[in-house]
């Protein structure tokens, strides 16, 4: 196994970590679960990076490496949902399944005529607006530690402005994969 596929794997090992850090282990657990977070996202850069400069991009990776992105944008809007975030609501995380789970429906379809989809621009833009959201999401929760959620302030609406980019690109990445794959719902 190559250093990219490596990489793509640790993201998956962080995901539970994080998950248990940010809903278990209080103050602490935030600060944890957001350097977690940034670590696992970091992988994702890395990941890619190394594969294309050494040419060491395999079908494994094609696969997990987005499969990993989804798996730790999921894992982190869940535990937001449990802990009743501000602006991360039920309808923000069904967008983004529903097209998580188009996408993967039309890799799999892909795969059955010997293709591998690889991501796209607006599938990365979307990956790396989710992550920053998150990202603003955890450094807003640490700093409202013992405060009104609803006083959030300038943390809030950055919040609200970035979830709304994210659903925004999350859907523009959907169509986008399904216009350009659109040869793979032709049922026969």
């Amino acid at each position: 196994m190559n250093l990219p596929n490596k990489l793509t794997l640790l993201r998956v090992i962080l995901i539970p970590l994080f998950m248990i850090l940010f809903l278990s282990c209080g103050t602490v657990g935030l600060y944890l679960a957001l350097v977690t977070f940034i670590l696992a996202a970091v992988t994702d850069f890395f990941d890619g990076q190394i594969a294309r400069r050494t040419n060491s991009i395999t079908t494994f990776g094609k696969l997990m490496d987005p499969m990993a992105d989804k798996l730790l944008t999921l894992g982190a809007l869940v535990c937001f949902l449990a802990a009743d975030v501000p602006y991360i609501n039920a309808w923000v995380l069904i967008i983004i399944i529903a097209r998580e789970l188009i996408v993967t429906g039309m890799r799999m379809l892909a795969l059955e005529q010997n293709r591998v989809i690889s991501a796209s621009f607006f599938g990365k833009l979307k990956t790396v607006s989710q992550f920053a959201m998150i990202i603003v999401v955890l450094i807003n929760q640490i700093v409202m530690v013992g405060k009104d959620p609803l006083q959030g302030g300038f943390g809030n609406f950055l919040v609200m402005i970035l979830v709304i980019i994210s659903v925004v690109l999350t859907v523009l990445s959907g169509i986008d994969y399904v216009y350009k794959n659109r040869e793979l719902l032709t049922f026969k």
